[in-house]
């Protein structure tokens, strides 16, 4: 039985990563820890366990496992903290906030011997696990472009509050870029096997504000160009002003078909052939921020796969490691973005 700590008793931990735990056999939820001392103690009421006062404390109790679900400019400390300590690791999204701390991360689980995992659910998805197969396959052939969106109404509507620190630069270092664009910059990389090799982008702040109706300190909307190893080019826009509804599609097209990932309501994954033939698979319902927050939301199968990872040693699909690529494309996004041009990226 593994004894499992929770750090960061916000929403993410509410909707995903207490519930999983505590339906997993192999898992013990041990001990909570938050800055705000009445959430941790909300949680430990809820599942059993000892609310801690402070990160250290929590370190000391004789933990397995963690997953650290604070904001983002605390990822890196608090991972590699955790790691230290002997604890394996499964951080939220987006890994850190620059590159030198996404590979102190890595570095860190190396050392310590310990798994570190990047919570990227989309790459757990049943549909994305077949559309990965049906395209290394070739079932749409060469991959020449791609379109992929990740649109909601923002953070707030998912975690209940005005201004949540998602707003706050200090706190998220990024926007809508980092916390929705780099699920699909990421899914891109593992849904085709290649790598990015150069990037373009643009952001912008177009309706978010503070009480005071001043813009929000990050960008709202972010708009990449990829172009992978192979010389396909595609786009990717993530959204927090999608306020008719989520939008979590993704489309690629081939040179012998095109594959439709969460497009069409009554099917998952759709194949579109060359030849006219279409092929449907009703595999999974996409997790939504509305399902999540009343509780209707299916396991997205993180915490199982990291639990997986612990007992057989094997990397997961979102290791570290892995994740350090995905991030390494929104840096240069960013900084693309700000610079109005494009960025080429070290592939190998």
């Amino acid at each position: 039985m593994y004894q499992i700590g929770i750090i960061g008793c916000g929403q993410i931990s509410k909707v995903r990563h207490a519930p999983e735990y505590s339906k997993n056999p192999h898992c013990h939820l041990k001990a909570f820890y938050d800055g705000d001392t009445a959430r941790a103690e909300a949680m430990a009421k809820l599942y059993g366990g000892t609310a801690y006062k402070s990160l250290e404390e929590l370190l000391a109790c004789g933990l397995d496992a963690v997953s650290i679900c604070v904001p983002n400019r605390l990822h890196c400390s608090y991972t590699v903290a955790a790691l230290r300590a002997g604890c394996h690791v499964l951080c939220e999204k987006p890994m850190a906030t620059n590159p030198e701390e996404c590979r102190s991360m890595v570095e860190a689980a190396e050392e310590a011997g310990k798994v570190l995992m990047i919570g990227h659910n989309q790459r757990y998805t049943p549909t994305h696990q077949k559309a990965r197969e049906l395209i290394a396959e070739g079932r749409i052939g060469r991959v020449l472009s791609f379109r992929t969106t990740f649109g909601h109404g923002g953070p707030e509507s998912w975690c209940g509050q005005q201004n949540p620190w998602f707003y706050d630069r200090s706190q998220a270092r990024f926007g809508a870029m980092a916390d929705l664009g780099i699920h699909k910059v990421d899914l891109i990389r593992y849904l085709t096997g290649q790598e990015i090799t150069h990037v373009t982008a643009a952001t912008a702040t177009l309706d978010k504000t503070y009480a005071d109706s001043t813009p929000v300190d990050v960008d709202d909307n972010a708009f990449f160009i990829l172009r992978l190893a192979s010389g396909a080019v595609g786009t990717v826009h993530a959204s927090w002003t999608f306020y008719g509804g989520e939008d979590n599609s993704t489309v690629l097209y081939g040179s012998e078909g095109s594959l439709h990932l969460y497009e069409d309501p009554a099917h998952s994954l759709v194949v579109h052939q060359k030849d006219g033939g279409v092929s449907r698979w009703d595999l999974d319902d996409i997790a939504t921020n509305e399902g999540q927050k009343n509780g209707n939301s299916a396991s997205v199968g993180i915490i199982d796969a990291f639990i997986r990872s612990i007992d057989t040693g094997e990397p997961s699909v979102s290791s570290g490691k892995e994740i350090l690529r995905s991030m390494e494309a929104v840096f240069a996004a960013d900084q693309a973005a700000r610079e109005g041009r494009t960025l080429a990226l070290q592939v190998g």
